[in-house]
């Protein structure tokens, strides 16, 4: 008679059947994870500061050459209406690495050097949702988030700074290496060219691991600084040189890429923290045919040059004529590295990796512009539908002298599609349209209200204006003329009362 296996041992056998089976289900799990960290694509955003939509050669500029960028475009995808977060830098650059509009964070302005709140270390930015992939992250560049130390970037998902905490006009304008401060003033004709240095000394440290890289530039936001090695070299005097060295930049960082074998496997955006500040003159920028700029609502204020290359994934050659903004880049990287967007706020943003990889379209065709220097909404574009609610300012004449686009003006309706440069006020022919799109703009604020943010102290002082010569000049050509106005009117005031005097 056969002896039967004892209960023990049965119970030994199915106990080492299931370990074996769960070792290889742990197995096959961490083959999976390392493929997909593998696969993952290295991210780099390269963020120029008030680069306008008009300066890049394959967005129409004529006098600037920027072959680099172009060629990126033309492996890639150029984005036609892609939108800044803002028309100012400290609301774009929050709602970037956000995907959240500023006014829900309580930012309504800039921060300045003497600012004592910055962007809420509670709020979850691109970098921390990429660490939970295994990303190694890093920054060069301006910051101008918040420059006291918990506002700054390591307590904001960066394992890696070199850069200012703000714009090169302020004051105590130093370099940070990591938590370090460098107590030397800063030659700003080599600043382009020392973060390039940075950032690809970054890119060979880290090659080995999918990395999140944030290049972002302090040029061509005035005052402008060239190196010596392209001063004088663009056809568009010192604000052209300027751009043609951030082209010169891009391409070092494209270069090695290429040297390493990772170009194929990384995704670059290159784009702007808003348009062109038109009221620095040949110091500032150009927007095209999109009418005004920086600061302001329309086209030329929020919608910003912008490339994708991706060669892994992206066909070469697209042009994406449909809205995007920087509010989807958080949502989209967060896709592409398997990490899910954070559920406990609202994103504004959305994922548009079907877009890049051209599998699908954006869902939603629509993007709300804050107004600058405010937690509110100064317009509204549904579709080809862009409304602009009225904005008090000085009368529109005087700015062909001011170009500071702060004019006053009426509710305005455009079809965009029809009318691309905002020259057709169709507000009267569309009532029932103007009613609707109101309604979502009053929407959108009571989201944000709900949300309750602190207002945050934005206090700015003065400090280096160098480059603002066009504005003063401006600015005492208008108080001359109001004084000869106010003059003529007292004069004639006085002629009338003199004349009556005599008749009497």
């Amino acid at each position: 008679m056969k002896r039967r296996p004892s209960r023990g041992l049965f119970l030994t056998w199915r106990m080492n059947c299931c370990l074996v089976a769960a070792l290889s289900v742990a197995t096959n799990t961490l083959a999976n994870t390392t493929e997909n960290t593998t696969d993952a694509p290295n991210i780099i955003v390269i963020l120029a500061d008030d680069l306008g939509y008009g300066d890049i050669s394959s967005f129409g500029a004529e006098l600037i050459d920027t072959p680099r960028i172009d060629q990126l475009a033309e492996d890639g995808i150029r984005f036609t209406q892609f939108y800044a977060a803002s028309s100012i830098c400290t609301q774009s650059r929050a709602g970037l690495l956000t995907g959240r509009y500023s006014a829900r964070m309580g930012i309504s302005g800039v921060f300045s050097h003497e600012s004592h709140d910055g962007m809420s270390p509670s709020e979850i930015t691109i970098a921390e949702q990429l660490k939970q992939a295994g990303y190694h992250t890093g920054m060069v560049g301006k910051w101008h988030l918040g420059h006291l130390d918990r506002y700054m970037p390591w307590n904001q998902g960066f394992d890696e700074f070199y850069g200012v905490p703000y714009s090169n006009d302020m004051a105590n304008f130093f370099f940070y290496e990591n938590q370090e401060i460098i107590h030397e003033p800063i030659d700003q004709r080599y600043l382009t060219r020392r973060y390039t240095q940075k950032a690809v000394d970054y890119i060979e440290r880290h090659a080995d691991a999918p990395f999140f890289l944030y290049l972002a530039h302090n040029m061509p936001h005035v005052p402008l600084y060239v190196s010596p090695a392209f001063e004088g070299k663009s056809k568009r005097g010192l604000y052209g040189d300027v751009v043609q060295e951030l082209d010169w930049s891009t391409g070092q960082l494209v270069d090695k890429l290429r040297e390493l074998g990772l170009l194929d496997n990384t995704l670059i955006v290159f784009t702007s923290d808003n348009g062109p500040w038109l009221a620095m003159g040949d110091h500032g920028g150009s927007a095209g045919l999109l009418r005004d700029g920086k600061t302001t609502a329309f086209e030329g204020g929020q919608r910003v040059p912008t490339v994708v290359h991706w060669p892994a994934q992206i066909r070469s050659g697209r042009v994406d004529n449909s809205i995007a903004s920087m509010l989807d880049l958080l949502p989209t990287f967060s896709a592409l590295a398997g990490v899910p967007v954070p559920d406990d706020r609202v994103i504004d943003g959305e994922d548009i990796s079907k877009v890049l990889t051209g599998a699908g379209e954006r869902e939603r065709q629509q993007f709300f512009y804050m107004a600058p220097l405010s937690d509110t909404v100064a317009a509204f574009r549904d579709g080809d539908w862009k409304l602009k609610l009225p904005r008090p300012g000085y009368p529109k004449f005087l700015d062909m002298i001011f170009r500071m686009n702060r004019y006053a003006h009426d509710l305005l309706l455009f079809n965009l599609k029809d009318d691309p440069y905002e020259k057709h006020n169709i507000a009267d022919e569309h009532p029932q349209r103007v009613v609707r799109m109101q309604q979502a703009i009053a929407d959108l604020e009571a989201s944000v209200a709900a949300e309750a943010p602190r207002a945050l102290y934005m206090k700015a002082t003065s400090a280096d204006r160098k480059g603002y010569g066009p504005l003063m000049v401006k600015g005492g050509i208008a108080a001359l003329l109001t004084l000869v106005i106010a003059i003529s009117v007292l004069y004639g005031i006085y002629r009338v009362i003199k004349s009556r005097f005599r008749q009497g």
